[in-house]
């Protein structure tokens, strides 16, 4: 992974580490809370919660991810890309804290230096006493790159739209289970 993650980029590029765990979120960055339906009872929680935390999710809507590790854990670092050849953009990533619970599973990363954006993302699967499903992506972040600052407010909407995406991708691989 040292060679995914050279070591100008090992800071974390925000100081509010770990605010996607409790509300509200910092002012002064662009907030985003997207929830999804995925499914009902214990099996789609328990598909939900390992797509999510082993970054399976992610994968299937598209995304390359290159991770430490199998299953998220706190500190376990990663890079996020999208794109294509000269136009893929690497998103270094740290994960900041986890959830491992009986009805709660997912994992929040903070942004790292040379993240095309400063900030927090979260990423949970939850199960209601009723056993309802739910998938929540809840972030905060600002630009901090040049084309980021360049895209003003097609930034966040793309966000959203990729939250949604990836709520579709959890539903899929929680009710295939």
């Amino acid at each position: 992974m040292t060679r995914l993650i050279s070591a100008g980029r090992e800071a974390l590029s925000y100081p509010d580490r770990g605010a996607t765990a409790r509300l509200p979120l910092p002012a002064g960055y662009n907030h985003l809370h997207h929830r999804t339906r995925v499914g009902n009872g214990r099996a789609a929680f328990e598909a939900a919660g390992t797509a999510v935390t082993t970054f399976h999710a992610h994968r299937s809507s598209g995304m390359r991810v290159l991770a430490e590790d199998g299953a998220v854990r706190p500190g376990s670092r990663a890079v996020v890309g999208m794109g294509f050849g000269p136009l893929r953009i690497d998103a270094p990533c740290q994960v900041i804290w986890t959830a491992y619970e009986p009805a709660r599973a997912g994992f929040a990363y903070g942004t790292l230096t040379g993240h095309p954006e400063s900030g927090e993302e979260s990423f949970v699967v939850e199960m209601d006493p009723d056993g309802t499903v739910w998938f929540t992506v809840t972030a905060f972040s600002r630009p901090d790159s040049w084309y980021t600052r360049l895209g003003g407010p097609v930034i966040p909407f793309l966000q959203l739209r990729y939250a949604r995406r990836l709520g579709r991708h959890v539903r899929r691989l929680a009710t295939a289970a």
